[in-house]
């Protein structure tokens, strides 16, 4: 379920012992919400006038696109998946690479890439009519509204103990035991915020795509993208930065084979040896992460 919350308060509780941090700067209304949504559906933030916000952020997919990588105007083709949105209001930093510090610098950045929208910011604040310091406030504001929650794995953790059923649960002890994947997902979020390398990026002895590395400088971020939620990831493949990974029965696969060997690998990943239906049980779990509908 995607809820729209708002409020205009510094902090928003989601129900989870966390707090959603709003800064002082643009205090979450219910006004600026909803001029973000419509600027989130509108076309005239591309250079072609084909492509909004949406068009890579599907209300119907998690907020992302279906696509292994995203096309902008005139069927340019991005680098990277468009990564889901939900939650994002929890975030510390953002896009695979973690190049934006706030939701109000990450969405002006999708505007100004020529893969993507291809637009100035003088440009789209001349078409729209809005100074751009307030296209940036309502569209972060928009972002923040998108929360999912009330999964069968909150009503569980919540106390219906019929909420998941005993695949789920024995997929729910793996996640935190065996298969380790608490070691980055993690937190009502199922994120650290963090970067890891897992191997994707390498093919054939190289890295086709530096990650956090080209943000940082840092040798040890080569490779390391962002820990993606896992809420709706059912409804948010394919997979990996790349979308080079089709399936959760995939993601499974690719994570019990300890992820791909290269020199930066991180240390967490280890094969699993996982059984078939252990890695049944896993998928499962993760299906359970869905808000309901």
């Amino acid at each position: 379920m995607f809820l729209l919350l708002f409020a205009a308060a510094l902090a928003i509780p989601l129900g989870l012992d966390l707090y959603m941090p709003v800064p002082e700067a643009n205090p979450l209304t219910a006004e600026h919400i909803e001029r973000g949504r419509e600027l989130f559906f509108d076309t005239r933030l591309s250079r072609d006038r084909t492509i909004a916000c949406a068009s890579c952020h599907d209300p119907e997919r998690g907020f992302s696109d279906g696509r292994p990588v995203a096309i902008g105007v005139f069927n340019r083709v991005g680098r990277r998946s468009a990564p889901a949105l939900v939650n994002r209001g929890y975030g510390r930093s953002f896009f695979w690479d973690g190049r934006a510090a706030t939701l109000e610098e990450q969405v002006l950045q999708p505007i100004q890439d020529p893969n993507e929208m291809d637009m100035t910011l003088p440009e789209v604040s001349a078409r729209v009519g809005m100074p751009i310091d307030e296209i940036s406030r309502s569209l972060a504001s928009f972002v923040r509204s998108l929360l999912s929650g009330d999964s069968p794995f909150d009503r569980f953790i919540n106390g219906d103990r019929s909420a998941l059923t005993a695949e789920q649960q024995a997929g729910l002890q793996l996640f935190r035991g065996k298969a380790n994947c608490t070691a980055c997902h993690v937190g009502p979020t199922f994120s650290d915020e963090r970067f890891h390398n897992t191997g994707v990026a390498w093919r054939d002895g190289r890295l086709l795509d530096e990650g956090r590395s080209a943000v940082t400088g840092r040798i040890e971020d080569r490779g390391a993208f962002k820990t993606p939620t896992l809420r709706e990831i059912a409804r948010t493949g394919p997979y990996m930065h790349d979308g080079s990974v089709l399936t959760l029965a995939d993601v499974v696969d690719f994570y019990d084979h300890g992820g791909k060997a290269n020199p930066g690998l991180d240390a967490e990943l280890r094969p699993l040896k996982l059984t078939p239906a252990e890695k049944d049980s896993l998928a499962a779990f993760l299906n359970a992460l869905n808000g309901s509908r």
